[in-house]
Order: structure tokens, then sequence, then C-alpha cells
């Protein structure tokens, strides 16, 4: 590989490696496709920085490794013990509309309304609550939100104008019939 400098008279300084959440996503289902169960444990290991993270984080090039390497601790988490990939649609927000039970889902599931408040309510990305949010979507046996998109979502998690946690909770509020008219980009 070599490095690119940028065209001259730029004087704007590029990442050598930018990030690549499609890459990731994409290596994280070959594991399950291929059966790398051992490779998916190491990633479930959130505490021990083991090869399989440190690969995870080189996806997120210079500016996101740790994000990365703990989008590839959540997507292992939900992918325990699951014979076949799931890339995941909507956002978060979306997804938390189907945690639930019989009693109600989502906006009508007390639990799932605590969990999404939690999530939004985070000034820092909310790992904790956002491994409770995936752990639930599995125990529900529902669809997780988009890993692209939540590794997205998180990058831009402090940017004031892209308001992911409010994009989040206006989604999940969403009535049924009226769902995906408020982003375009999902």
């Amino acid at each position: 590989m070599t490095e690119q400098s940028p065209p001259a008279g730029m004087g704007m300084e590029q990442p050598r490696f930018p990030h690549d959440s499609t890459a990731l996503t994409a290596w994280l289902t070959a594991l399950v496709r291929n059966r790398e169960y051992g490779t998916l444990a190491e990633l479930r290991r959130a505490r021990v920085r083991t090869n399989a993270h440190i690969r995870a984080g080189w996806y997120g090039g210079d500016d996101h490794r740790d994000l990365f390497e703990q989008m590839a601790f959540l997507f292992a988490i939900y992918h325990q013990g699951r014979p076949t990939p799931l890339y995941g649609h909507g956002s978060l927000g979306a997804a938390a509309r189907r945690i639930g039970d019989g009693t109600g889902r989502g906006p009508d599931n007390p639990g799932a309304q605590r969990l999404l408040d939690r999530v939004v309510a985070s000034r820092r990305i909310p790992w904790r609550h956002l491994q409770h949010a995936v752990t639930r979507l599995r125990s529900c046996e529902q669809p997780p939100p988009s890993w692209i998109g939540l590794t997205e979502d998180l990058i831009k998690w402090n940017d004031r104008q892209a308001r992911v946690a409010y994009q989040w909770s206006v989604e999940f509020h969403t009535p049924p019939g009226a769902a995906g008219k408020h982003r375009t980009n999902r």
C-alpha cells in the first residue's frame, strides 16, 4: 500500500486509513457464514483486546479504531449461536420499536421505552445500553439495526447537526404506517 499525498495547494491532511463500515460488516458476516466461532468468541470478550478486536479496529481507520472494535463486539453478541448472518435494517430507533413481547412492542413496552430513553440521553456513546438493546433484540428474535448504519450513526454521535439521538427517538415513536418518511438515508 502506498501513501498518497493531497493535491498541491490543498493544505488539508487526510487520514492515512479512512474508516470503512461496509468492509467491517462484510468481514463480520463472513465470520458467521464461515462458522469461525473462535474469532466470534474472541470478539465477545469485551475487556480483552484480542487479535480479532485489532483486526476489527483496522476497518475504523486512524480515527475510529475503538468504535469499530466495539461494533464488532455488539455484532458478535447478537450473532452468538446464529447459523446465518443478519445485516440488519433501519436505525437503532427503528430496531428498538421491535423490542417487546405479547404485552406490547416499542413505545407500548415500558422496558423498551426506558432502554431507548437511556440510550438517547447519553452524551457519550452509551455502549452498555447499546449492548443491552442488541441483547434484547436477540432475545426477542428480532432483526438488529443495520450494522453499517449503526456504525455510521455512532461516528456522528457528537455531531450536533446530525442529531443522531433525536433521529433515533423520532424513529422509535413513529407510528407504524408512517415509518420511513423521516429519514431518506436508510
